[in-house]
């Protein structure tokens, strides 16, 4: 038998679209243009999703917040609005 490697191929469609054999949905790609009609696609690690914080870590979190009005609310009232 002959050495016949298969060659993959695809089209683009109307949309600039192209499907991929071993794609699968919402993969990433980086597409990288090498010369003249030579493109590399290059798959990008998907990042994993950061841990929620816990409700009482969000509330210490708030309250160290360095936005916190320090002043009482009708003090800061008096200040800021017109007579």
């Amino acid at each position: 038998m002959w050495d016949n490697p298969t060659m993959s191929t695809s089209k683009v469609d109307s949309k600039k679209r192209i499907v991929l054999p071993k794609g699968q949905p919402g993969d990433v790609f980086e597409v990288q243009q090498e010369g003249e009609g030579r493109f590399v696609l290059v798959r990008l690690e998907k990042p994993k999703p950061a841990k929620r914080m816990s409700r009482k870590a969000c509330m210490e979190a708030m309250n160290q917040a360095p936005l916190s009005p320090t002043i009482p609310w009708d003090e800061l009232r008096e200040l800021t609005r017109e007579p």
